[in-house]
């Protein structure tokens, strides 16, 4: 690419580019431009390493800072046209010429339709007048050719103050490691000043020593913020000090794209909230980035205060954004948190706080543990200690009916959800004075427990009932160990005697846990929050295709569909499938040939050789972490991790870890590719579906080759499996791809489930008709 700044003019808007666009870029940029201005939904594909994070930030903020330089036509500005000046009479007169009849009483409604620059010379002066005509027609119908199409309420196209209302870009993309290299290429362009902000949970922004290093961080953090023991948050309070863009920027000296761990950094300098001051910057930001979990789950988007109507909604690596619907609209209730949340509200009644709003929930609480209890019985075995039982959602709605919940009774249980949320105060008495008391509301732990049990009962609820086939309800039953320390037990004199010094031994105890899960099977069910709100929705990938499923499966109508071309050519990148090791013996990576000693030394022998004909970096994924321990193992013992270790530094994925941990792992990996002290770069043996098999890059050295063992299917034990209705038993055994110049790791989520080889290689996308993709 050239690193010259380029401007380009699409769709009528001027795009700035920090260097000059891809036939595949530009292709990207026009069907955008097409989707804002007609607001319409966009389904593009461009496969990995062809800079389509660039031409979405480019072309959405362009079109963005357009819309801020055409002036609204409110009532504020027509009136100021009409101040009594030479110029405003003179337009008036043209306005009576063209438009007016003598006799209007019988013409239909008078409709503004477009604003034009009228130059009026008076004497030697010429004067610009801002006109707006008006026409004796009646309204048009909405045409399909401009944005006017998009327009399906004008008030919502305003602001309070009357000025025009210009769309937020709201950009998710999967990860926070992907959050920030996006952020890191808006810093490339023109725009990177445009006010904005990262919308993060409490895991990667709490700055409060006393929250952060706990698991428990959001319950902490709304204790403190309610000051329940007599403390609060200082840095809550501190939270001005961050809170708006000017001060962000020209203040704190954040004036380009920032990522969220310099907002950290800044938010401990200032002992300043980052969590509470990301939120609040949304107000004002022109664009919020997020994991697009936040704009997909409903109750993310409350807790979060996000409203999407009219807004532009970007999502970036969207090819495993079905998995995430159908999340954001699924919910496990554990038996026990019913059963603790049926004894808060029991305790609300029997102290007659709010009594005629919480007994309704109560009851709902009674009459779903009471109906968990008989349905015990009806659970079958599945495998060692569990047992479950399935219900459609229609069975569901049928026995809920039998129970008295219904969409008139949900409805009326919502409106008392709503109440006892609320905060109130009464008159009361406090250390014998008369003061306002606050009245208590139930816990966080009780409130998210209705919250999201009323969130799959609204969806499974709605209009008519339409989503009631795209569920399925499951009662499970397991046991888990758990550590308990033992009660103390008095002596024959009723005394306790506990050692001062010596602690007490914990014992193991298995408990049953017992859980009822509401699985979403459709992820159109969470897209119908969205599609019929917003300005425009925009879904990015390198592996969509085929477009006319993808669409169908989320319900929504994309107008505006692209594939492009890759940019690497033909003969800078080999793709293929490798059916026999170097000893000739067959790779096939079942789950029955990879437990024999024959394939593990096989598939060794076949990763050593690639080692040692290709210098720098080599990635190698495997479809599980007991396949990865199992591989290291028996390597271990033959000696074959020694020769690896010999050719390059071996590197494996850790299966949990701090998020520190997992940073200086991969440094360490790029270091050994860069510096090469004394051995030929290094190999990092990952897991599909792990931390290295997306949102992170590859570029140039870092992976001269790639190659995948086998296919990670789900566990068919799992209950959870039958949501998968594509089967596939071709299991190859390895892919390998080694690319002259450049190739980025876009997703090893699942490897397509047919036709491995590909032979279309004028990009290294793997495309699949089925449910599974993998892009390399």
């Amino acid at each position: 690419m050239a690193t010259s700044r380029v401007e380009y003019t699409i769709g009528g808007v001027k795009i700035h580019f920090p260097c000059k666009a891809y036939p595949s870029q530009l292709a990207m940029m026009n069907s955008i431009m097409r989707g804002l201005n007609y607001g319409q939904h966009c389904l593009l594909e461009s496969p990995t390493g062809s800079g389509k994070s660039l031409a979405l930030l480019c072309s959405a903020l362009g079109w963005q800072k357009a819309q801020c330089g055409k002036p609204a036509l409110t009532e504020t500005k027509e009136s100021q046209l009409k101040e009594q000046s030479i110029a405003s009479r003179l337009s008036e007169k043209f306005l009576a010429s063209h438009t007016c009849e003598k006799d209007d009483d019988f013409q239909p409604d008078r409709k503004r339709i477009r604003t034009a620059e009228l130059k009026v010379t008076l004497g030697t002066s010429l004067v610009n007048l801002s006109i707006c005509f008006v026409f004796s027609v009646q309204a048009p119908e909405p045409c399909s050719h401009c944005p006017c199409a998009s327009t399906k309420d004008g008030v919502k196209d305003k602001d309070k103050d009357g000025s025009k209302k210009i769309p937020k870009i709201f950009f998710g993309t999967r990860t926070h490691k992907q959050i920030t290299q996006i952020t890191h290429e808006l810093k490339r362009t023109v725009y990177s000043h445009v006010p904005m902000t990262i919308l993060s949970s409490r895991d990667h922004t709490c700055v409060n020593q006393e929250v952060a290093p706990h698991s428990n961080r959001n319950e902490r953090c709304k204790d403190l913020l309610e000051a329940k023991d007599g403390r609060s948050c200082r840095y809550y309070h501190g939270v001005q000090k961050m809170r708006d863009q000017y001060t962000l920027q020209h203040v704190h000296g954040l004036h380009d794209a920032w990522d969220i761990e310099e907002l950290v950094t800044l938010g401990k300098r200032l002992r300043s909230c980052s969590y509470y001051a990301a939120r609040e910057l949304m107000q004002s930001a022109s664009i919020i980035f997020c994991p697009y979990n936040y704009l997909l789950d409903p109750m993310i988007r409350e807790s979060m205060d996000i409203d999407l109507a009219g807004q532009i909604l970007v999502l970036d690596e969207a090819h495993n954004i079905e998995d995430c619907a159908r999340e954001s609209a699924s919910f496990t209730l554990h038996y026990n948190s019913l059963l603790l949340s049926r004894d808060e509200l029991d305790g609300m009644v029997n102290s007659n706080i709010r009594r005629s709003k919480h007994e309704p929930l109560r009851d709902f609480c009674y009459s779903l543990i009471n109906w968990i209890q008989e349905s015990q019985s009806l659970m079958s075995e599945r495998g060692y200690e569990s047992a479950s039982k399935v219900w459609s959602g229609k069975d569901i709605l049928s026995i809920f009916h039998g129970l008295g919940i219904t969409a008139d009774t949900f409805s009326i249980l919502k409106q008392n959800l709503a109440a006892v949320l609320e905060k109130e105060e009464r008159a009361g008495v406090v250390n014998g004075r008369d003061d306002m008391v606050q009245v208590p509301t139930i816990s966080t732990a009780t409130s998210a427990v209705l919250k999201n049990l009323f969130m799959v009962l609204d969806f499974l609820y709605r209009d008519n009932c339409r989503f009631a086939e795209d569920y399925r309800v499951a009662l499970q039953k397991s046991y888990a160990w758990t550590n308990q320390v033992p009660p103390d037990v008095p002596d024959a004199q009723g005394f306790f005697v506990r050692p001062r010094h010596r602690q007490r031994q914990s014992v193991r105890v298995k408990a049953e846990v017992l859980t009822l899960s509401f699985w979403c099977l459709n992820p159109a069910v969470a897209f119908s929050d969205l599609s019929g709100s917003v300005h425009s929705i925009v879904l990015t990938s390198g592996t969509l295709s085929p477009m006319g499923s993808f669409s169908s499966e989320l319900g929504v109508k994309f107008s505006i569909q692209l594939e492009a071309n890759h940019v690497i050519n033909k003969s800078q990148v080999w793709v293929g499938t490798v059916g026999a090791g170097p000893q000739g013996k067959k790779l096939c990576a079942t789950f029955q040939h990879t437990e024999t000693y024959a394939f593990q030394d096989e598939v060794g022998a076949l990763l050593l050789h690639v080692c040692q004909v290709m210098a720098k970096g080599v990635l190698c994924f495997l479809p599980s972490y007991k396949m990865l321990d199992k591989l290291r193992d028996r390597w271990t013992n033959t000696g074959l991790w020694e020769k690896l270790e010999q050719q390059k530094t071996v590197i494996t994925e850790p299966r949990g870890g701090a998020k520190g941990d997992f940073d200086e792992l991969l440094q360490t990996y790029y270091d050994a590719i860069k510096y090469c002290e004394g051995r030929d770069g290094a190999l990092l043996i990952a897991v599909c579906r792990g931390k290295v098999s997306e949102g992170l890059d590859f570029t140039d050295d870092n992976a001269r080759a790639v190659v995948t063992i086998g296919i990670p299917f789900p566990n068919i034990k799992d209950l959870q499996a039958s949501r998968i209705t594509t089967v596939c038993s071709y299991s190859p055994a390895a892919l390998l791809v080694r690319p002259k110049e450049t190739l980025q790791l876009h997703s090893l989520n699942y490897l397509p489930l047919h036709a491995l080889v590909y032979t279309a290689l004028n990009c290294h996308t793997i495309k699949c008709t089925n449910i599974a993709c993998v892009t390399i």
